[in-house]
């Protein structure tokens, strides 16, 4: 059995200690702060992102979504329900401690015993494995109770933490999930406050402080080429004018989202560039249809007009997407007429733009008995997505020009998915990033009806419901054959939009700015990775 013997503090000190004074010192402006270091706790972007800089995952993305080994060199699938993942030798965690299958089994294990986690974060990545096994130390085999045939894909997301963060026994992967620990399992606290924040990952976590700063060190321990900076601050700035501020007076190397109407003051400054990539994000509207009354929602008889599809079509073309990409967006993203871009697998190639027809969208909601309209709350963030409270004051005048007056509650992200979660909300703007699975990704998160068991649907918090649908992505999702994936998942996107239990809004296109001291590529991911930032040239 490993326990960690040193504390956490202790070997903080030593790592600042080690630091020269004249060390390369990196400093980020962040547009969305991360709500924890826990790498289980919430599958959220920020988080994803931060995380990546302390752990590591058996399998990993480049920035252009391509899987690559990790912590796995190499794996293969023996038969349709059998994985065989191949070890990386000679890995160490931050606070010394070998890394080994144990910590892989570990890891499942925690993540379903994470009481903390945020609808089930990550769960849905463990659920279909029927037994992991560890042959030898450095193997690791894993058994699906259904054909998983992006099992390489999803571990991407399954972050890798130590087995000397709880007391344990031997680690087996049995019903239950508990694995052999004897003792607590690691708390979000015990993550934020470091003492359990042990990863494999380029960086160590000196200091977790929630609206202020996150710090980072080199970690010596790391078994790829050295980070470039022996230490990293990122610091929370959610308006892009004080973050732009921030990179013009020098208190920043690089900062993410600057607004795209800045765009050319950047340029015109000669110690400023800046890049772009399109992005896989969607940002989107979900829809209360599961209940006969919604809360956010006032009509003439109390009833719920999303359930009726004349009135999510009528909000659909009450929207004019390429106004919102034009003039809120300055450009610098795609109007969206799918869930996910079509340069990704399974998204529709030639899918027709949504119509934008203000005068039809009032004889829709007539027809559906709603001839003066009805009053509803549109919940946003306006802290997460790029302008997105702007979009969403966009989309509320659209909404409010064919009769559904549409009020804005903008907020802080921490607030929003906390509520949205408990299903607060009847009509709420979301953005979505597809990551494992291509165009699988958001319909098996949103659009399939919710079930636990399974561990799909567990985005669908407006609880869309299509039996059809689900029989179509149910069956996608155990066929190993990539044509007959492709077929069905094309036939999946289309039934999505036909039915149109989400409103796709557009595509982001991200922007970092940096001093041209330093030089990033960005990431379609969006994620903003110091490990990969480097000095210019």
């Amino acid at each position: 059995m490993k326990f960690r013997t040193l504390l956490f503090c202790s070997a903080m000190m030593a790592v600042a200690s080690a630091i020269p004074a004249n060390a390369a010192h990196l400093r980020i402006g962040l547009s969305s702060e991360p709500t924890s270091t826990d790498p289980h706790y919430h599958d959220l972007g920020p988080n994803n992102a931060l995380a990546l800089q302390i752990y590591a995952t058996l399998t990993a993305r480049d920035k252009n979504q391509n899987v690559q080994p990790s912590l796995a060199e190499t794996w293969t699938n023996t038969d349709d329900t059998t994985w065989v993942f191949n070890l990386r030798k000679g890995v160490k965690f931050s606070d010394g401690s070998d890394f080994n299958a144990d910590d892989v089994i570990y890891s499942f294990c925690r993540i379903m015993n994470n009481e903390s986690s945020v609808a089930g974060s990550f769960q849905g990545y463990i659920k279909n494995m029927a037994s992991v096994e560890a042959p030898d130390p450095y193997t690791i085999q894993i058994k699906t109770k259904t054909v998983d045939p992006l099992m390489a894909e999803k571990l991407e997301s399954v972050y890798i933490i130590s087995d000397t963060t709880a007391e344990h026994g031997k680690i087996v992967f049995d019903e239950g999930y508990k694995c052999g620990v004897t003792g607590n399992w690691p708390s979000l606290e015990d993550f934020n406050s470091g003492k359990a924040a042990i990863g494999t990952g380029p960086f160590v976590l000196k200091n977790f402080t929630k609206g202020s700063k996150i710090e980072l060190a080199r970690n010596p321990n790391f078994y790829g080429e050295p980070a470039a900076w022996d230490t990293v601050d990122m610091i929370p700035v959610p308006s892009a004018g004080p973050r732009l501020a921030g990179l013009l007076s020098g208190d920043y190397d690089l900062i993410e989202s600057p607004s795209a109407r800045d765009i050319k003051r950047i340029e015109d400054d000669q110690n400023l560039t800046y890049t772009s990539m399109s992005s896989n994000r969607v940002i989107f509207m979900q829809m209360d249809v599961g209940r006969d009354k919604s809360p956010l929602i006032k009509t003439e008889d109390g009833s719920n007009p999303f359930q009726d599809i004349r009135v999510r079509r009528a909000a659909s073309m009450a929207i004019d997407r390429k106004a919102i990409v034009d003039r809120v967006m300055n450009g610098f993203a795609v109007p969206a007429n799918q869930f996910a871009p079509p340069v990704l697998f399974g998204a529709l190639e030639d899918a027709p733009d949504l119509e934008y027809n203000p005068e039809k969208a009032k004889k829709l909601l007539a027809e559906a008995g709603y001839p003066n309209g009805f009053e509803l709350t549109l919940s946003a963030t306006n802290d997460r997505y790029i302008n997105d409270s702007q979009v969403a004051q966009a989309v509320a005048q659209f909404l409010t020009r064919v009769g559904i007056k549409t009020n804005v509650d903008a907020m802080t992200r921490s607030l929003f998915f906390t509520r949205r979660s408990k299903r607060e909300f009847s009509f709420s703007m979301g953005g979505w990033g597809s990551t494992n699975g291509g165009a699988e990704h958001f319909l098996r998160q949103y659009v399939t009806t919710y079930n636990k068991d399974l561990g799909i649907g567990a985005s669908n918090y407006g609880r869309w419901s299509d039996p059809e649908f689900d029989k179509v992505l149910i069956e996608e999702l155990h066929t190993v054959d990539p044509a007959k994936r492709k077929e069905l998942l094309h036939k999946a996107g289309e039934m999505a939009l036909d039915k149109l239990g989400f409103l796709p809004l557009h595509f982001e296109s991200t922007l970092w700015a940096f001093k041209k001291t330093v030089q990033y590529d960005g990431r379609m991911d969006q994620y903003t990775l110091a490990y990969d930032i480097h000095p210019a040239d």
